[in-house]
């Protein structure tokens, strides 16, 4: 008679000695910032916050518009997605195709409306895993239409911003988005209609040197690296040690670059009270 072992959810096969051990890859996670081991469950309920030294962790897009929305909302501009430009090589193409399979998204930026404690908002949020977050003519003409609807309708704009800045591949196209989005923002705050800009870890390059530093409320999440150039490029330029935490939200605080550090759990509260000031 053939006799076979029953398998048994989480367990691994029995060894050579009969130990059974149990499968653990993947339900625990170790905190960059203090070292501690993280239920990944625990992580998950936290937000994505470690429970010991509350370090965020990245979140992707869609995550963070399950976190501000009340539920449903709309999602707009979904079939727009990269080409090539600059008709550069198949490695552009690849890499473009790569991330669209990775991410579920057709570029680096997720555009919705729908209510924030109960109030209708725009939201646009980066996606970090989509090329690093890079700008491109897509997330330019993306954010620049939520723009035009925000003041077509009167609705208050959230953009998160997580990105390395401009995407390279396209060259100067990608560099127009600057004053392109810069320029529908001056618009939007002719129109009256509030803009709150989150920076979120990381916010660099040409977003940060455009859209992400212009909002009516600049917040910026606990320990988020924000700046232009990385602090490696400028150490080396200027050949100086730089500053404890320096390009760390707190920093930026500190220095007036940022109206207020807040944590991911009371993120959706404090913005909804920030928009009740604005508009009420």
């Amino acid at each position: 008679m053939a006799w076979f072992a029953r398998e048994k959810p989480g367990m691994e096969e029995g060894s050579a000695d009969g130990e059974k051990r149990i499968r653990t890859e993947g339900l625990w996670l170790k905190c960059e910032s203090c070292g501690q081991i993280i239920w990944k469950k625990a992580l998950d309920e936290n937000l994505q916050c470690c429970p010991k030294c509350e370090c965020h962790f990245r979140i992707d897009a869609r995550t963070r518009l399950g976190i501000l929305f009340d539920g449903a909302y709309e999602e707009f501009d979904s079939d727009l997605a990269s080409g090539d430009p600059l008709r550069l090589d198949d490695a552009y193409r690849d890499k473009l195709a790569t991330a669209r399979q990775a991410t579920g998204l057709s570029d680096a930026l997720l555009s919705a409306a729908g209510a924030l404690d109960g109030r209708r908002v725009h939201i646009c949020a980066m996606e970090w895993k989509f090329m690093g977050g890079s700008m491109g003519a897509v997330v330019g003409e993306k954010i620049t239409r939520a723009i035009e609807r925000s003041a077509n309708t009167r609705t208050p704009l959230v953009i998160v911003s997580a990105s390395g800045g401009a995407r390279m591949q396209e060259g100067t196209i990608s560099l127009m988005q600057l004053a392109k989005i810069s320029s529908a923002l001056m618009r939007l705050d002719e129109a009256r209609v509030p803009y709150i800009s989150v920076l979120t870890d990381p916010t660099s390059g040409g977003v940060t040197a455009s859209f992400a530093m212009l909002g009516d409320l600049n917040i910026g999440e606990p320990g988020a690296l924000i700046g232009f150039a990385g602090p490696r490029v400028i150490e080396q330029t200027i050949r100086q040690k730089l500053p404890e935490g320096f390009q760390r939200s707190e920093f930026l605080l500190e220095h007036g670059f940022l109206d207020a550090v807040v944590k991911r759990s009371e993120m959706k509260s404090y913005i909804a009270r920030s928009l009740r000031f604005f508009c009420d």
